[in-house]
Parts: C-alpha cells; sequence; structure tokens
C-alpha cells in the first residue's frame, strides 16, 4: 500500500477525532502490524562518515556523466543494484542492503546538519533532543547490564556536541565515548590501542579491594548527601555517570574492550586504524548486549583531522583511501556478525550530515550538497538488496521517492521494532516524539 503524507494540520485534526489512537502512531500502527516481527533488530551499529560522504562517489555514481568523476561502478550481491568500485568486499553483501538515494534536507552547514541526521530535529535553544544512540538505549537496553547501552568511539564532537547526547532523556542514556578527538590514531600508529581503551577502568594497583570498596562507599555516600540538597540536573547526571563507571570497573564484561583477545589475522582484516578497529570492539560490544555503539570515520590513513569526508579539494585520491578503510571494516564487521549469528539482529546504518555536489570544482572538489544524497541501512530489520529513490543523470534532482531525514530515521527505528511516534518528555513536561511527526517510514523496506 502506498500511504499518504500528512500534512501537520492533518495529523492534528485526525488526533482530534481520535482517528490515529492512544499511542499517537496512526497509520504508523498498520505498517507496524504488517512488518514480519520475527526480523526487527536487537541492536544498532551506525557508522557515521564525519564531513558529508560524496553520494557520487560511493552509493549513487554516475559513469559516463561529466558530473561522475573517474570512479566506476560493480555490481553487488543483489541484482541490479551496483555501488562503487572501491568497495568490493561490500558488494559482497548487496542483498543485506538497502540504499537509500534520495535524501535530502535544506541543510548545508555542518553543525546543524549533524544534529539534524542524529535527532531528526534542528538544533533548538529550548529543547535538547536525544541522539540516535540515546533513543535506541532507553527502548532496548538492559537495565542490569554491566555495560554501557550507548557506546560512541571516535566522534568529532566540534560540529554538535548536543547530536552525540542524551537531551532530554537524561544522563543515564548518555553515551560512553571512547577515543574522543583521536584524529592522530591513523593507521600505522599503534597508538589506537590505547586511544579504544576505556580511561581508568583499573583499580590502582597499590590499592586493595577492602580499601577501594570502602571508599566507593564513602563517595556513594557524599554523593547521597549532596544529592539530597542539590536534587536538581547537573548532579543527577554526575552521580548517574558515577554509577556506571563503578559497575564497569567491577564488571568481568569489561574485556569486551581488550582487543588483544582477538587472533593477529582478525584485526589485521578490520584495518589497522582506528575506524577499522572500532568495528571490530562495535561487534564484541554487541556480542556482550550493547544497544547501540556509533563509530565515527574521523581521520583517514594520512591522520587528517576530524571530518575528512569534507572533500573540498582532491575529492577521489581523498575518498579512495577512506574507501578502502570503509570497505575493509564495514565488512569485516558483516562477515563477524553473520558468522555469529548476529547480523539478522544488528541494524547497521550508515550515514553522513550530507552529500557533496555533482559539479566538480577546478580543484577536483565537491562542495556541500544537501539536496539529494545516500544514506544505506544494512543487516537485520530491513529488506536488503534494493536502492530506494533516484537521481536525474547528471545528480543534482531528485526524480522519485525523495526521502526526508525524519523518514530515514523513522524506517530505521521501525526496523528495531521501535515505535518512531512514540512520545518522551522534555525537560519542559512537553511530549515530543521519538522522530518528527511528519515522518512517513520507507514502506520498501521494512513493510
Amino acid at each position: 500500500m502506498n500511504l499518504p503524507r500528512l500534512s501537520r494540520r492533518e495529523w492534528l485534526t485526525l488526533t482530534s477525532a481520535g482517528v490515529l489512537g492512544a499511542s499517537q502512531s496512526g497509520w504508523l500502527e498498520n505498517l507496524a502490524r504488517s512488518a514480519d516481527v520475527r526480523r526487527k533488530a536487537k541492536s544498532c551499529i551506525l557508522l557515521w562518515m564525519s564531513g558529508g560522504p560524496s553520494q557520487m562517489d560511493t552509493f549513487d555514481l554516475k559513469p559516463g556523466h561529466k558530473n561522475g568523476g573517474p570512479f566506476k561502478e560493480i555490481a553487488t550481491s543483489a541484482p541490479g543494484l551496483k555501488i562503487s568500485e572501491h568497495f568490493p568486499k561490500i558488494a559482497k553483501f548487496g542483498h543485506r542492503m538497502a540504499v537509500v538515494r534520495s535524501l535530502n534536507t535544506k541543510e548545508g552547514d555542518h553543525g546543524r546538519a549533524t544534529h539534524l541526521m542524529h535527532t531528526s530535529y534542528f538544533p533548538q535553544s529550548e529543547l535538547h533532543y536525544p541522539s540516535l544512540g540515546s533513543a535506541v538505549s532507553k527502548e532496548l537496553s538492559d537495565k542490569e547490564s554491566e555495560l554501557p547501552s550507548f557506546v560512541c568511539i571516535s566522534p568529532y564532537r566540534q560540529f554538535s556536541m548536543a547530536a552525540f547526547d542524551s537531551g532530554f532523556l537524561g544522563p543515564q542514556y548518555a553515551p560512553l565515548i571512547i577515543a574522543d578527538n583521536t584524529n592522530a590514531y591513523s593507521s600505522g600508529n599503534s597508538n589506537y590501542d590505547e586511544a579504544l581503551k576505556v580511561r581508568d577502568i583499573d583499580p590502582p594497583t597499590r590499592v586493595t579491594k577492602k580499601h577501594w570498596d570502602s571508599q566507593l562507599k564513602l563517595l556513594g555516600d557524599l554523593e547521597k548527601d549532596f544529592l539530597s540538597e542539590h536534587p536538581d540536573a547537573p548532579p543527577h547526571s554526575h552521580q548517574a555517570a558515577y554509577e556506571r563507571a563503578v559497575r564497569l570497573m567491577k564488571s568481568s564484561a569489561r574485556k569486551a574492550f581488550d582487543l588483544q583477545d582477538e587472533k593477529p589475522a582478525v584485526r589485521d582484516a578490520y584495518g589497522r586504524n582506528i575506524f577499522g578497529q572500532g568495528c571490530l570492539l562495535a561487534r564484541r560490544l554487541v556480542e556482550k548486549g550493547v544497544s547501540c555503539v556509533e563509530i565515527a570515520l574521523t581521520s583517514d590513513t594520512k591522520g587528517f583531522p576530524g571530518f575528512p569526508w569534507d572533500t573540498h579539494s582532491d575529492t577521489f585520491e581523498t575518498v579512495k583511501r577512506l574507501s578502502g578503510m570503509l570497505d575493509a571494516g564495514w565488512s569485516q564487521l558483516m562477515i563477524d556478525l553473520q558468522d555469529r549469528g548476529l547480523l539478522d539482529s544488528t541494524l547497521i546504518v550508515w550515514m553522513g550530515e550530507f552529500g557533496r555536489t555533482p559539479q566538480i570544482s577546478g580543484d577536483s572538489g565537491r562542495d556541500h550538497y544537501p539536496n539529494a544524497f545516500s544514506g544505506v541501512l544494512a543487516g537485520g530489520g530491513i529488506r536488503g538488496g534494493q536502492a530506494i529513490g533516484k537521481t536525474s543523470p547528471d545528480g543534482t534532482t531528485i526524480v522519485d521517492r525523495p526521502v526526508s531525514v525524519p523518514d530515514f530515521l523513522a524506517t530505521a527505528y521501525m526496523a528495531l521494532g521501535i515505535d518512531p511516534m512514540k512520545q518522551n518528555q522534555s525537560e519542559g513536561g512537553r511530549p515530543i516524539e521519538v522522530v518528527d511527526r511528519m515522518a512517513r517510514p520507507i514502506e520498501e523496506i521494512v513493510g
């Protein structure tokens, strides 16, 4: 069935008339009921391409056109689905991927676009929206788990700190951030091992367990006394972080962060760089029940700073290097998840803040282009082996099936079995949907 896009006025009219039901899901309920519940994913891995990747050189090539550039297309395991020649390993999983080629926004600023892609909302001073990872954590996490439910690896947060935060959901759903701003940990630099460790996770060797436990108890008592006199948000945030850290320090599950347990050949297959090893860590964390892991590709093989996909010049050499890293890390992640029986229960999301201009500048660059770009969903909860949407032969316009950011994220949430129209309470008590209420999930992917 083809579902109509409701205007805000139509939505409110139907809601007031009782048509949409008490859950506020409305016509989404029919789509949710029609989806195969056996295909719902239980965890999410977000691959964030910091800087805005060129769709023309990754998942929506235009061979033969002057805008197309030098890259060639290759076939994937899905008939008719073609992607960049620099993704030969990812191409083997074409049948598990849904490539959305018609994403579009009106936001070409890195910071605002980063926030939009992570939350489905534009940033506002009066509301602090949660990121995708925090929303997934709230809905899918095991409250008794010893590990954090949301881990964010190597983010570049200077564009938008709020895009990587739990917002009004509260500190209990904030990510554990590791390898923060470690752009120097690139290929050939062994320090990425150190970067991917959780800091200060082990008790000091000079302190006995009895002494350590008594110190923790004393600190806990002091926290409680302070909270009784200061019940506002910052002290509670501090307490939540403290309790989470203590739980992790006492847990044997913290071994998940120790990549030295893996065979050298496995680590080599992922790529000896912080993105590749981050993908390996994501697999280990998902195995231990972590609900969401975000890995940002924030440095290329030459150690460039934190938004390498921002290719205003030298696009093709840079994208070729980045594609090699992405191909190794992402493909090996899917191989390992598949071998462990986890690919069907793990949704993988690939996206950046926007695309790049189809036109190529004089210095072989592509500039910001939110009008038409690509995102990918792969693994559990989706119908793979297809491309959604189509751009014109020159890549400048969408000619079929435009998809908004809320549409795309609503599709991801539905693949995870989360109602995208579920409401959470903001700081001021205002009910806010998980994604913008105008969202329409992509039925071809999750219906």
